[in-house]
Parts: C-alpha cells; structure tokens; sequence
C-alpha cells in the first residue's frame, strides 16, 4: 500500500468558511480542492488509517498528496551503526561536552582526545575537533587527510561573534579544511587581512565567551551533521541521499556561519578546490 500518512511537519488545516489547507514543511499554506470527497474520511487517510470501502475521490486526492511530497510512511527510528559508533573528540570542553552528550543520546561512543594522534589511532569512525577560536595556520592539515582512510572528520572554530560550521568530509574528494580556508580567501576582497587575522597576532579587547545557548547550539548542528552521516539519512551527501531537508546543499557540500549574538544560522555551497596542474616543462 502506498504511503497515506503526512510526512514530518505537514499539517491540514480546516479554514471557517474555505475548505481545507495543507501547510507545508516550509511553512507555506495551499488550498485543498476536495470536490465531492468527504473531509472527514480524507482526514483520516492522512493520519495513516487506511478504509476499506474503494473511493474513487479519495483515492485521487491522497495520490495528489503523495506525488507533491507530502505523504510518507510512518517514522522510523535509524540506529547508531555498531561500525560507526567510535567518535573521537578534539577540541575545546566548551564545545566537545555538550557535543559528546548529545552523541551518547544519539547512540554513538564518543571519547575525549588530548591530540591529534590519539584522536587518529586505531581507526575511529569519525573524529570532530572543535575549537573556541581560530585555527592556527597548519593546525588542521593531518586531519584533512583522515578521509583518505575512511575516517569522517568533522571541525568548528569561532572567530570573533562568528562561528564557522565547516563541511563533513568522510571520502577522498570532499571538501577539506585548507580547501575552504582557501575558498573563503578568494570570496573576500579582504583576503589580505582575513589571512593576517588567521596568521595572527590578534589585538583583543574584552574576550568574547560562548553562552550556554550558543555553545548547546553549535553542538546540536554538529550531532545532527554526525547522526545522519552515521544512519545514511537524507542530507548527508552520502549517495542517494539527496539535498539537505531545507532544500540546501547536503553537510558534505555545506559551509555554516553561526551569529553567535543573534543564534541566527546561515548556510554557504562550499565545492573542492580542483589541484593545480603541474607547470609544462620549458621546450628545448
């Protein structure tokens, strides 16, 4: 049988005086023309109880809500792979504990590492390092190659009021951390200064310290970004998987600024920086 639940956050509504309307995953409302099919009946349908008197109407509509995307089957719960549960965490404790917590609840085995070396041994699944600041020049170049070895990597770094969610990379060819440090350079005209800002050293009045809510933010971003990388769920970037559920590019292909006054969330298309052909040798 096909599909006759509404799938996550689609709703109908019953509007006094003009029928029913959907409300979309996006927010958006639309008009439901239901002709001479009973409501109630229609209703039912779309909260997955199934009738067993043929409906000719009926049927016609709910086949309208499938292949607009609005129907699905009833929620699943995907479990935390055995294979993929060893998470290392690099990083800052304001940022990796409340990370680490929600991957526990997730289902995962995070631990704790006090290097990259440890982090790297033995062949975790995944690594996330995470920083209250910004990265130091080269600090980040051993892990750009953890994909290389089937290990998904992960990264977060703030600098100043931004937050900088970086992109999941977990095979060769997805985006590494130099590749973005060098998109971000060519997307500036002020690519001299953002390198002296890395480069350091930095001027610094009052410090800027990360709240609850902003730090409890960031880490969500980051376990969901794992969670649905380790389950195969839609927006990943895995293959199959598809866009992200906003309608954006999946995590491996997505750079996120965080406002952290404002706990506001941008999204930025992020693609691998192409290596540079070798230079032909002179003739003669």
């Amino acid at each position: 049988m096909s599909p006759s639940q509404l799938a996550p956050g689609v709703e109908v509504v019953a509007v006094p005086g003009r029928g029913l309307a959907v409300r979309t995953a996006d927010g958006e409302f639309l008009g439901v023309r239901t002709g001479d099919a009973d409501q109630d009946a229609l209703l039912a349908r779309l909260t997955g109880r199934a009738t067993d008197r043929p409906d000719a109407g009926l049927d016609r509509l709910v086949k309208a809500f499938e292949d607009a995307g609005y129907l699905a089957e009833a929620p699943r719960h995907t479990p935390w792979p055995a294979g993929r549960r060893d998470v290392r965490l690099l990083g800052d404790p304001v940022l990796t504990e409340p990370l680490a917590a929600l991957l526990r609840a997730a289902g995962a085995e995070p631990r704790a590492a006090a290097s990259f070396d440890e982090a790297a041994d033995g062949r975790p699944a995944a690594v996330a390092w995470c920083l209250d600041g910004p990265v130091p020049a080269g600090l980040w170049d051993a892990a750009d190659r953890l994909p290389e070895r089937g290990v998904a990597w992960l990264r977060c770094h703030r600098e100043g009021w931004q937050a900088w969610l970086e992109p999941l990379a977990a095979a060769p060819g997805d985006v590494t951390s130099a590749q973005l440090r060098a998109r971000r350079l060519a997307a500036t005209p002020a690519h001299r200064e953002l390198g002296a800002y890395w480069s350091g050293p930095r001027t610094c009045g009052a410090p800027v310290r990360l709240t609850v809510p902003a730090a409890a933010l960031l880490a969500a971003l980051l376990a969901d970004d794992l969670t649905r990388w380790a389950t195969g769920e839609p927006g990943t970037g895995e293959p199959g998987t598809g866009t992200s559920r906003t309608g954006g590019p999946p995590a491996r292909r997505r750079l996120r600024r965080v406002d952290l006054r404002t706990l506001t969330v941008t999204e930025h298309p992020v693609l691998p920086v192409p290596a540079v052909a070798p230079i032909p040798g002179s003739a003669g």
